[in-house]
Order: structure tokens, then sequence, then C-alpha cells
């Protein structure tokens, strides 16, 4: 097992997840991500595995929003995460300053979703025309 495997399956034993495949080929690969991507020229983060426990703790993520896990965000106030209340967890993103789920803003179904759709959309700010979570 690589050293990004130990990482990968002690961050899943500390949140109580199975990550998606595509996050663990993600983390396994690229490792992180953090500039603008055009032609949307909005600013995507994705954490590196060593910061994700340690990012998650120092927000209380999980008091405020339970089943979430933080994987990055916009570079500023919005937090980009799991949802792993559902079966297969979306990416959602929520306010840093939210204090609970009812502020979430579904952004995509995986994390290969995301990265495909977000150099031509950037971020979704409301949720119209989404599909109920």
């Amino acid at each position: 097992m690589s050293s990004n495997d130990d990482r990968i399956a002690q961050a899943e034993r500390h949140f109580g997840v199975r990550f998606p495949q595509d996050y663990r080929d993600f983390m396994g690969t690229t490792g992180s991500l953090s500039r603008s991507l055009p032609p949307a020229d909005d600013f995507l983060v994705i954490n590196a595995l060593a910061e994700l426990i340690s990012n998650n703790a120092a927000g209380e993520f999980q008091k405020r929003f339970p089943g979430a896990v933080v994987i990055g965000g916009d570079g500023s106030r919005e937090l980009l995460a799991y949802d792993f209340r559902q079966d297969t967890p979306p990416l959602v993103t929520l306010d840093v300053s939210a204090e609970d789920w009812s502020s979430a803003i579904h952004q995509a179904t995986s994390l290969s979703a995301l990265l495909e759709q977000f150099p031509h959309t950037g971020w979704k700010w409301d949720d119209t025309g989404l599909p109920a979570s």
C-alpha cells in the first residue's frame, strides 16, 4: 500500500466514510488543486490529504454539518464538501459561517463531474432547477 493509500485509509477511518473512487483516484494522482479555471475563471481548491483532517477539525464542520467532509472550496468563504448523509455523496458548497445544512448548494454528483463542468460553469450559487436531495 502506498503512503497516499495509507493517508486515504486514515482519513476514511477518521471520518467513518468510504470516499468515492474518483476522489480516491484524484488524491492518488493529482493530490490537490488550487487555481482559477478558465474560461469561467472561478477559483477552485481541492485540499491535499495531509490537510483534510486538520481543516475539518478547525472548523468543527462535523458538529454543524453531520455527515460532511470538507475537501476544498473557493479559497474564501465557500467550502466544498461531500454530503455523506446520502448513499452516493454529492458535492455541495457550505458557507463558512453557516449553522446547518439548510444553506447547502448542490454543485455536482461527483468530483469527476465537478472537474468536467467547473471550467465552463464555475460555482453554482443557488439550487434553482436542481432536483431536491
